[in-house]
């Protein structure tokens, strides 16, 4: 769950300097900063294996991948948060106010909570949309073997589509494969789903 700091409102650099005094994450959003709930044994297993699995296939290509540690900022809406995994295709660049921030996302991906599963597939979702740059959101279900995958089309319209158990999600705009199986396979905390 998101938690609200003491005061209503900061500024961008008020709440830059407030993460660069701990060691706790919290999201920037209509001049509020959210504490940043931990995860879940099985959130975090989940996390892991997409970032292992996508850092293995894109080992040599343009493309990086990023922890959870990477803050994303959206300009067009002011959202700073930190998605449980980030792709950058080519260079990373740094937001002008914030240089530990990346604007140019070209995959976002969110592993789901029962706290924050309707925030991350909607009102997230609306700020994400906002990256010129982002291509796919990917959203990893933790209560299920499932994952959703939101595409952006040549017509700039947002397509959706959704693999389970057995299914293999193509990643097109990084050439990457996410097998469900492997990736829930991987940890014994979600091998019962």
């Amino acid at each position: 769950m998101r938690r609200a700091a003491e005061r209503a409102r900061y500024t961008y650099d008020e709440y830059r300097r407030f993460e660069e005094a701990t060691d706790a994450k919290h999201e920037y959003i209509d001049g509020e900063i959210l504490a940043m709930a931990g995860g879940t044994p099985e959130h975090a297993a989940l996390a892991a294996a997409v970032i292992a699995e996508l850092s293995r296939q894109l080992v040599g290509g343009p493309c990086t991948t990023f922890t959870s540690d990477l803050r994303v900022r959206v300009r067009a809406t002011g959202l700073a948060t930190y998605p449980d995994a980030t792709v950058i295709c080519g260079d990373l660049e740094r937001d002008p106010e914030d240089p530990n921030a990346a604007v140019n996302p070209t995959v976002l991906i969110e592993v789901l909570s029962d706290s924050t599963a309707a925030y991350d597939a909607g009102e997230k979702f609306a700020h994400y949309r906002q990256i010129p740059h982002l291509r796919e959101y990917v959203l990893v279900s933790h209560q299920e073997r499932r994952i959703e995958v939101r595409r952006r089309d040549p017509g700039d319209a947002w397509q959706t589509l959704q693999v389970t158990r057995g299914g293999t999600l193509h990643l097109a705009s990084i050439g990457a494969d996410l097998s469900l199986d492997t990736l829930y396979d991987r940890s014994p905390l979600t091998r019962p789903l």
